[in-house]
C-alpha cells in the first residue's frame, strides 16, 4: 500500500505527488469525462483511431489530467459497437503521452485473465509511464467473461473471494522478488515480475454492493463508484469502504475516491437527450440485464427500453446545470471525477464541455472541495 500517482508536468503540486485539484481524463470502453476531473473513452461507437485522436487534441486543449479505459471483451451494442484491448491502447498511450495519469475503469484480473498476467502487464505499463499508471479493478459481468472462456460466471460472493485472492497474487508479485503462491483460484510457482517500477502500480477497487465497497476499504488504494444511482447509496457504499478500512486498521481518508459521473451535455438540449438512446443498457434494472452475455441481446433488451436510456445521465443544454448536478458528488467525498458523455459525436461533445463547462466546473469543484476541508486537494492553477 502507499503506493502514489504522480503526474510530470511542470504544473503538478509537487514532485512525486498526485495531480490533485486539476482536470483528470477518464476512458471508459466509447468516451466519458473527470475536483480531478476528466474523460471516459469507452470504444463503444469509437474506433481507436478515433479515439487516440480526440485524446491527442483533448489533453492540449483542457489539461486534462487522468486517462482511462474500460476493459471490454464486448460492447453492450454489436452493431457499430467496439471494445479495444485495453492493456494495448494503454501502452499506446503512455508511448503518445508525457504527463496523464492512465489506468482501466475497471479491469477483471479474475477469470479471462489470470492475475499473475495483470500483474507482468501493469509491471510493464508503469515501468513504461512511472508514477503515471493505476489499475481498476472488478469482479466483472458475463458478457466479457463467458464469451471469452465458456466458462460458467460465478456468483457475485465467489467473484469477490476470486478479486481479493488476484489482488492480494499481484501485490506479491509487484513487491517480492519470488513468488510461490498457492490460494483458493490462483497459483503461482517461483514466479518473478522482471520489469516493474520502483513504487507498485496503485489497484483502485470498484463497488457497487456494500460487500464489495467493505473490500476496497481493506485492500483497495482506490475506490471507483458510478453515477445516476439514489444519493443514499453512495453514502452507504463509503461508510462500508470507511468500515472495511478501519477494520483492517487502515485510515479511510488515505483512499483516493473515483467516480464516472454520466453527462450528456449540447447546446442543442435534444441532441443531448437522443445522444442517450445508444446506452439504454444502463437504464436496465439488475434483473432486466443479469445474466446477458450476448452484445446481439443486450442491444435487442435495451433498445426495448430506450425511453429510459437518459436516466443514468445528466442531460442539458445548461452549462450552469451540470454543475448544480456534479457538485454533490464532490460534497460525498469524491475527489475524482470521470464524465462519460454518451453520443457518437466524441469531438463535438469534447470541443463544447471543454470552452463551456471544464473550466467553471475545475473551479467550483476545487473550492468546493477545500471547502469541505479536503487541503490536501491543490488548487486548480496549482
Amino acid at each position: 500500500m502507499g503506493r502514489r500517482l504522480t503526474s510530470s508536468s511542470a504544473s503538478s503540486s509537487k514532485k512525486g505527488g498526485r495531480p490533485w485539484g486539476r482536470i483528470a481524463l477518464y476512458a471508459l470502453a466509447g468516451i466519458a469525462v473527470v475536483v480531478t476531473l476528466g474523460q471516459t473513452f469507452t470504444g463503444l461507437f469509437e474506433d481507436v483511431a478515433q479515439i487516440s485522436s480526440a485524446l491527442d487534441d483533448l489533453q492540449e486543449r483542457t489539461g486534462l489530467d487522468i486517462v482511462s479505459v474500460s476493459d471490454h471483451f464486448q460492447p453492450w451494442r454489436h452493431k457499430g459497437g467496439h471494445a479495444p484491448n485495453a492493456l494495448v491502447w494503454l501502452g499506446a498511450l503512455a508511448a503518445e503521452t508525457e504527463r496523464v495519469v492512465m489506468g482501466t475503469s475497471v479491469l477483471t484480473p479474475t477469470l479471462r485473465y489470470n492475475p499473475s498476467i495483470i500483474a507482468q502487464a501493469f509491471g510493464t505499463l508503469g515501468a513504461l509511464a512511472p508514477g503515471r499508471v493505476f489499475l481498476g479493478v472488478g469482479t466483472g459481468e458475463s458478457l466479457n467473461e463467458t464469451p471469452a472462456t465458456g466458462g460458467e460466471f460465478p456468483g457475485a460472493k465467489e467473484r469477490r473471494r476470486r478479486l481479493a485472492e488476484a489482488v492480494t497474487l499481484i501485490e506479491q508479485l509487484w513487491t517480492e522478488d519470488r513468488v510461490d503462491f498457492k490460494g483458493d483460484y490462483y497459483e503461482a510457482v517461483r514466479a518473478t515480475i522482471y520489469d516493474k517500477p520502483e513504487n507498485p502500480v496503485p489497484i483502485f477497487m470498484a463497488a457497487s454492493g456494500p460487500l464489495a465497497a467493505k473490500l476496497a476499504g481493506r485492500r483497495g488504494d482506490g475506490f471507483i463508484s458510478t453515477s445516476g444511482k439514489d444519493p443514499e447509496l453512495y453514502k452507504e457504499l463509503i461508510a462500508n469502504l470507511n468500515e472495511g478500512a478501519e477494520k483492517a486498521e487502515r485510515d479511510p481518508a488515505a483512499i483516493r475516491k473515483m467516480i464516472e459521473i454520466k453527462v450528456s451535455y449540447d447546446r442543442d438540449a435534444e441532441f443531448a437527450l437522443e445522444s442517450c438512446k445508444p446506452w439504454a443498457a444502463l437504464g436496465l434494472t439488475h434483473d432486466q440485464k443479469a445474466g446477458i452475455d450476448d452484445p446481439i441481446e443486450m442491444e435487442r433488451v435495451a433498445d426495448e427500453h430506450a425511453d429510459q436510456a437518459h436516466k443514468r445521465f445528466i442531460v442539458t443544454d445548461d452549462c450552469d446545470s451540470v454543475i448544480e448536478k456534479v457538485l454533490p458528488y464532490v460534497e460525498l467525498g469524491f475527489e475524482d471525477l470521470v464524465l462519460h458523455a454518451p453520443g457518437h459525436d466524441q469531438k463535438r461533445f469534447l470541443d463544447q464541455f471543454g470552452a463551456d463547462v471544464l473550466p467553471t466546473l475545475r473551479e467550483e469543484a476545487g473550492k468546493r472541495a477545500m471547502g469541505l476541508g479536503r487541503t490536501r486537494l491543490a488548487s486548480a492553477e496549482a
